[in-house]
């Protein structure tokens, strides 16, 4: 019985190593894009070779897509094993131990119990799939070595643990359906299928009384006989099973590799080490060239590689051949039979052991000329686009919508702004780090929120250009939304700051304008109210020196007449030099000392100071220089001054306090006194009107704070007032 199981079990194991090959040989059909190339053709061939095999089957993703012959087998085309319950488990244990395994016997969809044989499939270190072999139940019975065993002596039965219920079960060739007795039964196991053999005695009683007698004999005999037997062939027996064993894998590994190197999806040769005269070459190469295999094999590798790429090729193989390397990887071009030039990724390995004389050498060639085609055009189409995008006027750019880190920008930043694509990209945050910092937190803010709402927009701000420049720009932004969420923002950088420019000179222009045409309505009503007084005034005495009985009368009337002649005159004389401040376009400018000319001031109204006893507090540095008109300058602090000293409080010693400091780009001059001040309430809206007067004093005309603002206006500053009833007055002069 364990002689007859032995043969069973070698049997059963030397048909599912075939199963291996042609499972492999199929495997071998699929090209580089994952589908199966004469897949029928090959289903024949294999069939043919192997009547114990009813089906071929490959599986890509774990999905029946491919089956042969398909008549018959429609019902299982379509099936999901990965997914299906019954089929799973097994499926992965053949991912799992990367050999073949044989999953069943299980009910197939097309009718009956069949077995399964799958190995894995991967293409590029990636899963693809399987390819399977199957084998109906009735004919796994028809193994010639189950089927001489004599059913009245022995019953061949096989089980499994059927990995849902976790149970034993049993498979037999009888249609019977009998409970099966393993009492007295033999058992040995095989790994491929985790199929367990048994070997059933059905007369086991039969001969133990009529040969007792014997079988005590022969044992004794046996022994003996099988010790001098032992003794004598035990190690010829040895070394012939060990050569049966080594031959057996030779010839697996042969079969094999055979297989391999004929139906390869990628060209390989042999190639002697010092002739370059291919020894073998395989079928993808023949095609690969144009050439058949003898014209391949009265050729040598040199003559195929494009005559540019041989001096690379010989510096590869003396370093191999010196040992130096053992292997290399390079792109070359070949010249095929038809003279067309193939692009090929070649892998040159040693077939010699470290320290031998080299004297061959395989060769892997794969064809990349689709591949570099395509290289070839995709460059181009970039070169092509990044040149379109380079003569854009503005800077083309992307980033991604939550860091703001640029992964793109043209080369047109490097003439507006300075900086380099480089430095853009591979600096984090360098667009909101370089937004100017007064626009700063308004861009950002509007930007985020814009795209938040997956909105596109367009805003102003300004950047730092490398070389310390502020440039204005308008971006045009486009919002890039996926999966209903906003990925990366794409735009372009317009230059505005001519615009800018022109902007703000047709504002100033405007506010000149807008100035110079209140300052003419503010003259003419000056010009026609005064001088309408004047001559109202000058009319009148002439109808009183006209009526005028006496002599005495109308002297009189001569001398008021005089007095408004030289009330008119004076005023003639200040609106002259308002329109020479207003219309003064090139002032003269020059470098003033403020303290020098404050000191000329106080000299000029020494008299005044002295007489009214005025203390003046002069807090000036002599360093404090600016450029300004001296005129304008001397009549400034003469009005100021000279204000100061009128309108001081008689019931105080008067004081006035000079000082100057510095306010951002202004050099600001304060001339504080405690005089009687000015109700700025009632009259700030007029105080630096023409004739606008707020006391009483006799020496007061209301013409000094007007031409004071207008001359301060005229150089591009300002003049601000501070000031209370009976408290004093302080007024500031902002010096652009």
């Amino acid at each position: 019985m364990y002689a007859k199981l032995k043969s069973i079990h070698k049997s059963i194991e030397k048909s599912l190593e075939n199963k291996y090959v042609d499972a492999l040989m199929l495997a071998l059909c699929i090209n580089d894009e994952g589908k199966p190339n004469n897949f029928e053709a090959i289903g024949q061939q294999i069939l043919a070779s192997d009547p114990n095999i009813d089906a071929i089957q490959l599986i890509p993703n774990g999905v029946i897509k491919y089956t042969y012959p398909q008549k018959g087998n429609e019902a299982a085309t379509g099936i999901n094993i990965l997914k299906n319950k019954k089929n799973r488990y097994e499926a992965l244990k053949t991912i799992q131990t990367r050999k073949m395994y044989f999953a069943g016997p299980f009910e197939l969809k097309q009718g009956g119990l069949g077995i399964l044989g799958r190995i894995a499939i991967y293409k590029n270190n990636k899963f693809w799939g399987f390819s399977a072999i199957l084998i109906r139940l009735q004919t796994f019975f028809d193994n010639p070595d189950i089927k001489k065993l004599d059913n009245s002596k022995y019953t061949f039965v096989f089980s499994k643990i059927n990995p849902i219920t976790q149970k034993e079960t049993f498979f037999t060739n009888t249609k019977q359906n009998k409970e099966i007795d393993i009492k007295n039964a033999i058992t040995s196991y095989i790994d491929a299928g985790d199929w367990k053999l048994y070997l059933i005695d059905n007369k086991p009683n039969e001969f133990v009384l009529p040969f007792a007698t014997h079988t005590i004999l022969a044992l004794f005999l046996s022994i003996l006989i099988g010790y001098l037997t032992t003794s004598f062939f035990k190690k010829p027996a040895e070394l012939e099973i060990l050569l049966q064993e080594q031959t057996d894998k030779l010839l697996k590994n042969e079969i094999k590799f055979k297989s391999i190197f004929d139906h390869a999806a990628l060209g390989i040769t042999y190639v002697d080490t010092l002739t370059g005269k291919f020894s073998e070459v395989n079928k993808k190469f023949c095609e690969m060239t144009g050439y058949t295999n003898d014209e391949l094999k009265n050729l040598d590798l040199f003559k195929l590689i494009h005559p540019d790429d041989i001096n690379i090729s010989l510096e590869y193989l003396d370093k191999l051949i010196k040992g130096k390397i053992k292997e290399y990887t390079i792109e070359k071009r070949f010249i095929s039979k038809l003279g067309k030039t193939i692009c090929v990724n070649i892998t040159v390995s040693s077939l010699w052991k470290e320290g031998e004389t080299p004297t061959n050498h395989i060769v892997v060639i794969e064809d990349i000329t689709k591949r570099k085609e395509t290289e070839r055009i995709i460059n181009e189409s970039q070169i092509r686009i990044e040149s379109l995008i380079n003569t854009v006027d503005g800077i083309v750019w992307e980033c991604d919508a939550k860091t703001l880190n640029f992964n793109f920008i043209s080369k047109k930043v490097e003439s507006i702004l300075g900086y380099t694509s480089e430095e853009w990209i591979n600096t984090p945050k360098f667009w909101p780090n370089h937004i100017y910092h007064k626009d700063r937190e308004t861009a950002l803010n509007f930007c985020m929120s814009k795209t938040a709402a997956k909105l596109n927009h367009d805003f102003e701000y300004r950047m730092v250009a490398k070389d310390g420049r502020i440039i204005w720009f308008k971006d045009i932004v486009n919002v890039i939304v996926l999966n209903d969420e906003a990925v990366s923002l794409r735009g372009i950088m317009i230059d505005i700051t001519k615009n800018k420019e022109i902007e703000k000179d047709l504002n100033n222009s405007f506010n000149l304008v807008s100035e110079q045409n209140k300052r003419l309505l503010n003259f003419s009503y000056i010009v026609s109210h005064n001088l309408r007084t004047h001559t109202s005034n000058i009319a009148s005495i002439v109808d009183l020196i006209e009526t005028s009985d006496s002599e005495e009368e109308k002297e009189e009337m001569v001398q008021l007449l005089k007095s408004v002649s030289d009330s008119l005159n004076e005023t003639m004389l200040n609106l002259n030099e308002i329109v020479n401040i207003q219309t003064n376009v090139d002032i003269v400018t020059e470098k003033v000392n403020l303290k020098q000319y404050i000191d000329n001031t106080l000299t000029v109204l020494s008299d005044q100071i002295q007489l009214k006893g005025v203390k003046i507090i002069s807090n000036i540095d002599k360093e404090v220089e600016f450029i300004y008109n001296p005129a304008y300058l001397e009549s400034i602090l003469y009005n100021l001054i000279s204000n100061a000293i009128r309108y001081s409080h008689h019931e105080r010693h008067p004081i006035i306090q000079i000082d100057s400091y510095v306010e951002g780009k202004n050099t600001v001059l304060k001339i504080s006194d405690n005089g009687i001040g000015i109700d700025l309430d009632k009259n700030g809206h007029k105080i630096f009107g023409m004739y606008k007067k707020f006391s009483t004093h006799k020496d007061s005309k209301g013409i000094g704070l007007f031409i004071t603002k207008n001359q301060i206006d005229a150089m591009g500053g300002n003049i601000t007032v501070e000031s209370e009833p009976n408290l004093g007055t302080t007024f500031k002069v902002f010096i652009a």
